[in-house]
């Protein structure tokens, strides 16, 4: 498919602009991070990719260094016990998501496409197979996150990845980049320490 082509040219262009720009901010960041708790600034955590392979996501550090590892936030026990007090403006704003441009630049992700599952999450990888999602790069955002995020239970949210990839295209990339901005500004989906509160209902996506 040509857009793929022209998808990951655009990727690499936007994520390398997108360095430079942010690169300020990612200073700042830093700086608030290492004040604030002990520990590294970045959190690597083992993902799955294009094809189910495994890369290395990165992200701003939100968590202490004591909390349990490879596990999802929500599947925490009372996850707020965890998170830093930068690391709560970080994951309101998603600017802890930042260091994915780099993931982006280097073709481990790209800027839109199904969110990476955690290499262990079988029950989602299972479901995205259903749909074709898990042959494509995982993106920083997606059809998935603007309708509905953290909240979605994963099997709606495997089939949002899926209508994803049947309409795979710039307007449609486009529509969920914007989206993103607008759900960011106004928080919404972001649940912490749950998950599934969309009901297991049939959707209708516009």
């Amino acid at each position: 498919m040509l857009y793929i082509k022209i998808k990951r040219i655009i990727d690499i262009i936007l994520s390398f602009i997108g360095l430079v720009v942010l690169l300020p901010v990612f200073c700042i960041l830093i700086i608030l991070i290492k004040v604030d708790s002990r520990g590294p600034v970045l959190f690597r955590q083992k993902r799955v990719g294009k094809g189910k392979t495994h890369f290395n996501i990165l992200k701003f550090r939100t968590m202490r260094i004591d909390t349990p590892s490879d596990k999802p936030t929500h599947l925490l026990e009372n996850p707020g016990q965890y998170i830093t007090k930068i690391g709560r403006f970080l994951r309101k704003t998603s600017l802890d998501e930042l260091p994915q441009i780099w993931n982006i630049f280097v073709g481990q992700m790209s800027i839109i496409g199904p969110r990476p599952a955690l290499w262990n999450q079988y029950d989602l990888i299972a479901e995205r197979d259903k749909y074709g999602a898990n042959d494509i790069l995982p993106g920083l955002t997606g059809w998935a996150q603007i309708n509905g995020r953290d909240e979605l239970p994963i099997e709606i949210k495997a089939r949002l990845d899926g209508e994803y990839v049947e309409r795979i295209s710039f307007g449609f990339d486009v529509k969920c980049f914007f989206g993103t901005i607008v759900n960011v500004l106004k928080r919404d989906g972001v649940v912490e320490g749950g998950t599934g509160s969309v009901e297991k209902k049939s959707m209708i996506i516009k």
